[in-house]
């Protein structure tokens, strides 16, 4: 219900109820100033973008606040959010207040100290919060809609993949008690934090496999210490383990034992280690053997590499590196499948092979055969 009446200044109170049946109303020194400002609202009330007035005054941080309560995310997913929030510019903004331009001003900040990759995480991690407050109509649109961001270079071109000579020449300068864990990374794909987590029941010697069951991450807000968490999400699984790798695990347990808690890897007071220290004996390895620069998240890609070169479909790849959606796989390795024109070129040479297998014979067919009179 809406209506205009004349007041005895003679301004113009335009007023209305919304769905809730509470009553808004505003003053205009014009009756057609009140009438436009009814029919927006009216307009935005049929087409469901309507929001009420008072709502959008809450702040960013505020809303966030009450908004992460009620998300049911991993806690890694929930600290990564969190960072990206500190981060906006715009946190004691009304969300009401907030423009496409405050958002543009954040990205633009951040390509003078971050990546491309990481600008687009912490965008994507903010975005979610105005796409609820749309839904919850507190704002009327989301303002990180159309934003524009740094580009991010090219899997095939962001990637970097040790050769087999370069990974057999890192682990063998390895420290003997790291050693084992970057070849769990080299030959069974495990990500640090889940080599990291390793605990002697998680590994069945006799069937050569390997459970993967958690991770060992930082400690949120302690840079020093760590914390045992669930696995990514999808990442529960179990890995097969080729027999030099199962022998390589059984010969460190026998050789640095396990601690009580049955940590195949030993750090500070007995517990996993931290992968600041796991870092530095990974750089320290590749010094030694003469190939700085890779890091040991490249071992995942030399191993994931080396599934696809040996025929193994996506599904297949996906569910050995513990990928969520096979998609993310596709995302990551696509450039490293066999295309249309390999395909086409192996077939090919299938074909001439057969063909000429007995080559001698059909050049002494070719030499003897009669030449034909042309014309």
């Amino acid at each position: 219900m809406a209506s205009i009446q004349r007041r005895e200044n003679g301004s113009w109170r335009a007023r209305y109820r919304d769905e809730a049946g509470k009553e808004h109303a505003r003053h205009f020194p014009r009756k057609t100033d009140a009438q436009r400002w009814l029919d927006e609202v009216t307009a935005s009330v049929v087409t469901g973008t309507y929001v009420d007035p008072k709502a959008g005054r809450i702040t960013f941080e505020a809303y966030y606040k009450d908004w992460v309560k009620r998300q049911v995310v991993e806690r890694s997913t929930a600290s990564g959010t969190d960072l990206a929030v500190r981060s906006v510019p715009f946190l004691t903004v009304p969300i009401r207040n907030v423009r496409p331009s405050h958002v543009e001003s954040w990205v633009k900040t951040m390509t003078k100290t971050l990546a491309a990759t990481t600008i687009r995480t912490r965008f994507n991690s903010v975005r979610p919060i105005f796409r609820a407050a749309v839904r919850d109509r507190v704002v009327p649109v989301d303002p990180t809609e159309g934003i524009k961001l740094p580009r991010t270079r090219r899997a095939q071109a962001a990637m970097t993949i040790p050769t087999p000579a370069q990974v057999g020449k890192i682990l063998a300068v390895s420290e003997p008690h790291m050693a084992a864990l970057f070849a769990l990374c080299a030959f069974a794909g495990l990500r640090l934090g889940e080599a990291a987590g390793v605990q002697f029941d998680d590994i069945d010697f006799l069937g050569r496999t390997l459970s993967i069951e958690r991770q060992v991450q930082r400690k949120t807000g302690r840079r020093t210490e760590v914390e045992v968490r669930d696995p990514k999400y999808g990442s529960e699984r179990v890995v097969t383990l080729p027999d030099d790798l199962v022998t390589m695990l059984s010969l460190h347990v026998e050789r640095f034992g396990t601690r009580p808690a049955g940590w195949v890897f030993i750090g500070a007071a007995d517990g996993p280690p931290h992968q600041n220290t796991v870092g530095w004996y990974w750089r320290k390895a590749c010094d030694a053997a003469g190939i700085p620069g890779f890091r040991l998240h490249d071992l995942r890609h030399f191993y994931a590499s080396g599934l696809i070169a040996a025929g193994c479909d996506v599904v297949t790849v996906q569910r050995a590196l513990g990928h969520a959606k096979a998609s993310t796989t596709l995302d990551t390795y696509s450039h490293l499948w066999p295309d249309a024109e390999d395909r086409t070129r192996t077939a090919a040479a299938g074909l001439m092979t057969a063909a000429t297998a007995d080559s001698e014979a059909l050049a002494d067919s070719v030499r003897t055969q009669e030449p034909r009179n042309t014309v």
